[in-house]
């Protein structure tokens, strides 16, 4: 039953036609969002967009399409959404991906990095006003139990002189969170609040992408180790949506509890390492 808990308020997620993201537009539409999603595909966004509303009854599901692994297509994003609407209450930055193989986007920036960090970094900057005009808002950003034991490697963060799948995701998991760290830092005293978020081995089209032999695998993986896409969603949910973390921010969540992240995600000196190499590769003003 809808409980109208978030009536009124305009949500943005990233990376939603499958997987917890998915979920995620659904449980918060029948809550009474307006929800906006990003998606690269027509046909799947579509199909998404009418599944969330036969779902919930709700009309105040919409998408705008980019390929969020292009820095243009994320400014274009943020063009159609403010043009369309005033202020923003939840920006959910979901869209991530595995590559096995090192490939590079439209920008020539690898594509691990680009996608699962500067897209979310650059997105978030860009909707800070949007943000400010519906505080206390909130930003959620997921991230990954994978950045335990991972370090950023400032001397090759795209991977050119080694590349491996799994450890420039890694990689990219604690860009996530010295991201959101360094940024809630930043928006002290707004009342605009940012957290991240370990969801769980959940069973999704994650990592099937990256040919047959990997797809396999993570089938097999999954069939006998993850948790569903809801159970998935559940922290991303809540993050967004409940009264209990309101005027929570800078903190690390896992099964909708605070949790401790990695040594490495708390370095003060990589945290304003990460948003400098990160301003200049998108343009953004250190300042911000």
């Amino acid at each position: 039953m809808r409980s109208n808990a978030m009536q009124g308020k305009t949500v943005l997620i990233t990376g939603a036609t499958a997987g917890i993201g998915r979920i995620t537009a659904r449980e918060l539409a029948d809550d009474g969002a307006h929800v906006v999603f990003v998606a690269r595909n027509p046909s799947k966004a579509e199909a998404t967009r009418a599944w969330v509303a036969q779902a919930t009854g709700s009309s105040s599901v919409e998408f705008i399409i980019a390929d969020l692994s292009a820095q243009a297509q994320v400014r274009a994003v943020v063009e159609q959404f403010t043009s369309r609407f005033r202020g923003l209450d939840v920006l959910i930055n979901n869209v991530g991906g595995f590559f096995q193989k090192r490939i590079e986007t439209a920008d020539g920036v690898e594509m691990t990095f680009a996608l699962n960090h500067l897209t979310p970094f650059l997105l978030t900057n860009l909707l800070i006003d949007s943000l400010r005009l519906k505080a206390p808002s909130r930003i959620v950003t997921v991230s990954s139990g994978a950045h335990v034991g991972s370090e950023m490697r400032f001397d090759d963060l795209e991977g050119r002189k080694s590349y491996g799948g799994w450890k420039a995701y890694g990689q990219s998991k604690l860009a996530n969170l010295l991201f959101t760290y360094e940024l809630s830092r930043r928006l002290s005293g707004s009342s605009i609040t940012a957290n991240a978020l370990h969801p769980g081995f959940v069973a999704t089209e994650f990592g099937k992408n990256n040919g047959s032999f990997m797809g396999v695998m993570m089938g097999i993986a999954q069939r006998f180790g993850a948790i569903s896409p809801e159970q998935g969603a559940r922290t991303s949910i809540s993050l967004a949506s409940s009264p209990d973390v309101q005027g929570v921010t800078g903190k690390y969540f896992t099964k909708c509890k605070e949790v401790a992240s990695s040594p490495a995600s708390m370095d003060r000196d990589s945290m304003r390492k990460l948003w400098e190499i990160s301003s200049s590769m998108t343009g953004i003003p250190v300042a911000n």
